[in-house]
């Protein structure tokens, strides 16, 4: 029960309906590379994403990856799929070690949704996931390939620290070569620094800023 009650979106409940949520849901672990769900798959289970980092993308055609976003705790999964009743429109891969509590959204729609600060935070992170696409489209429309690492450095600085340069590379849809190129145009130009731990310090930024504002 404790655990449930430390997930922001259901801290506000009562002991008696964390019991309740407690029979329609439970937590799975996965390892890094763990499949959440499929592009495709079905809807019906509402996915709180409690550790990790989890990576949300499309694949075309050719079996390439657009990446859409990634995803740190807490945070709603799916929803949007449920609401509409549409199979999931995209893969959801851990790209760390990570944990998620399953919801079975039908009972949760059934006996939860009269629960003010439930929807509150639903409909929060319906907005957050229309600001997302936004930024898909932007970034894949208008940035250039040095604009996206320097966006990237600037609000994930950390995952520097614990993502390898393919992984990184392969979130901005961009090859390894390439961001080892810019990454090392932005030392020998003192806008960024990496220690040996493959912590990214930023010396510059204003320089870096104004190469995606």
């Amino acid at each position: 029960m404790d655990k449930i009650k430390e997930i922001p979106l259901f801290s506000n409940m009562s002991e008696d309906s964390i019991k309740a949520l407690e029979k329609i849901s439970y937590f799975k672990s996965y390892d890094a590379d763990g499949i959440v769900f499929y592009e495709g798959d079905d809807p019906g289970t509402l996915y709180v994403l409690t550790e990790g980092v989890l990576r949300l993308y499309k694949t075309d055609p050719k079996g390439n990856e657009l990446y859409i976003h990634q995803f740190v705790p807490t945070g709603l999964i799916g929803e949007l799929a449920c609401f509409e009743n549409i199979k999931y429109p995209a893969t959801a891969r851990f790209i760390t070690k990570g944990q998620v509590l399953k919801i079975d959204f039908q009972k949760l729609q059934e006996d939860f949704f009269k629960h003010p600060d439930i929807s509150m935070e639903i409909i929060k992170s319906l907005t957050k996931k229309v600001k997302i696409l936004s930024n898909v489209i932007h970034k894949e429309m208008i940035l250039t390939s040095e604009a996206k690492v320097a966006k990237f450095i600037v609000e994930n600085s950390e995952l520097f620290e614990t993502l390898k340069n393919t992984q990184i590379a392969s979130i901005l849809n961009i090859t390894p070569e390439t961001l080892s190129r810019i990454l090392t145009k932005f030392k020998k130009a003192a806008i960024i620094s990496i220690d040996k731990h493959h912590h990214v310090n930023i010396l510059d930024d204003i320089t870096l800023s104004s190469l995606f504002e």
